[in-house]
C-alpha cells in the first residue's frame, strides 16, 4: 500500500503542469497586489467577526444550557425549541432571515447595519451549538460536586457559577475550540447580508480579488491565512487540555 501511494504521488508530480499551476495559483505579482489589504482589512475583520460571534454565542449558549437543565418546564421547552431551530437551519438562511426578513416582516432593524445583522445571525447559530456543548459539560461534572457545595451552605446559583461551570468548561475545551474554528469559517457567509470594501472578510476579499485578476492566487493566500490562525489555535487547545488533565 505504501508503494502504491508513493507511486501515485510520483505519477501526479510528473504529470502536473507545474508552470501553469504556479502561474494560476502561486503568482507572486498577484500576491503582491493583495498586501496589505488582505491582512489589515480581510484578516482583521475575520478575527473581529469571529470574536464577536463567539463571545455572543457563548453568553447566550450558557443561558440556554442552564434553561434546558432547569426544573421549570417552560424554560426547558423554550431552550429546546431554540436549539433545535437554529441547529436545524443552515447558517446562511439564519443570516438572511435576520438581515432581510425581520426588517420587512416586523420592522426590526439590527444596530450596526448589514454587519450587525450578519453577526447577530452568527450569534444565534453559534448559541444553539454551544448550548448543547455546555450542557454536556455541565452534566459531565460529578453530582457529588453539587452535593458537597450545597452541604457547605452555598446557594444553587453560587454552586452553578462557582463550582459546576468552571469544571464543566475544563471538559469542553476541545469541542469549544472546534466551535471557534467553525465560526471562523462561517464568517464567509456574512456576504449574504451585504458587505462594503471595509467590512470584507478573508473569503469574500480573496474571491473578489480572484475575479478581478482572473487568477486563483488570492484564494490560496486566504487558505494559508486561515491555516495560520486555526492550526496554532488547535495546538494551544490541545496543550491546555493536557495541562488541565494533569491538574485534575
Amino acid at each position: 500500500m505504501y508503494a502504491i501511494f508513493v507511486a501515485f504521488i510520483a505519477w501526479v508530480a510528473l504529470q502536473a503542469d507545474w508552470a501553469r499551476i504556479g502561474k494560476q495559483f502561486f503568482n507572486p505579482e498577484v500576491a503582491a497586489e493583495m498586501f496589505p489589504g488582505i491582512i489589515t482589512t480581510a484578516l482583521v475583520n475575520t478575527l473581529w467577526f469571529t470574536l464577536v460571534g463567539f463571545v455572543g454565542g457563548l453568553l447566550l449558549g450558557i443561558l440556554l444550557a442552564l434553561m434546558k437543565l432547569s426544573s421549570i418546564a417552560p424554560f426547558r421547552w423554550f431552550a429546546t425549541g431554540w436549539i433545535e431551530l437554529f441547529r436545524g437551519l443552515p447558517a446562511i438562511l439564519t443570516i438572511f432571515a435576520v438581515a432581510f426578513m425581520l426588517p420587512i416582516a416586523l420592522g426590526i432593524r439590527v444596530p450596526g447595519g448589514t454587519v450587525g445583522a450578519g453577526l447577530l445571525g452568527l450569534i444565534l447559530v453559534a448559541s444553539a451549538y454551544m448550548a448543547e456543548v455546555i450542557r454536556a459539560g455541565i452534566q459531565a461534572v460529578p453530582k457529588g460536586q453539587t452535593e458537597a457545595a450545597r452541604s457547605l451552605g452555598m446557594s444553587p446559583m453560587k454552586t452553578t457559577f462557582w463550582i459546576i461551570l468552571p469544571q464543566g468548561f475544563r471538559i469542553i475545551i476541545p469541542p469549544m475550540t472546534n466551535e471557534f474554528v467553525l465560526l471562523l469559517k462561517d464568517t464567509s457567509l456574512l456576504f449574504i447580508a451585504g458587505v462594503t470594501i471595509q467590512t470584507k472578510e478573508l473569503t469574500n476579499f480573496a474571491r473578489d480579488a480572484s475575479t478581478v485578476n482572473a487568477n486563483a492566487t488570492p484564494l490560496v493566500m486566504a487558505a494559508i491565512l486561515y491555516l495560520l490562525v486555526t492550526i496554532p489555535l488547535t495546538r494551544v487547545a490541545a496543550w491546555l487540555e493536557r495541562k488541565l488533565a494533569k491538574q485534575r
